[in-house]
């Protein structure tokens, strides 16, 4: 299983594939906790009374803090050039 997922996520050993998991939880985790501030200094739910409408607009906060959050967690755990690789990756798909 763990080789299966070594192939998927590109990683050179299990003990990669560890750290790259722990970096996508902690990243995840903390772009959530970060991003709460911002959406409370905007004030968006005095301006937008509709739920879903604030449920997508706090996704586009999240979305480009976590990437940032995911370079920086990244470098922290030492796989820097593996998430730079990751985020060109992934934004390569939405050129196409």
């Amino acid at each position: 299983m763990l080789i299966f997922l070594q192939k998927i996520f590109k990683t050179n050993s299990v003990y990669q594939l560890i750290i790259v998991f722990l970096v996508f939880a902690i990243s995840g985790s903390l772009s959530v906790y970060v991003s709460e501030p911002v959406l409370n200094l905007l004030n968006y739910k005095e301006y937008v009374p509709n739920k879903i409408i604030q449920i997508f607009l706090r996704l586009l906060i999240i979305f480009p803090v976590y990437q940032i959050i995911l370079l920086g967690v990244g470098a922290i755990f030492g796989e820097f050039q593996y998430f730079w690789d990751f985020e060109k990756r992934f934004w390569k798909r939405f050129k196409k």
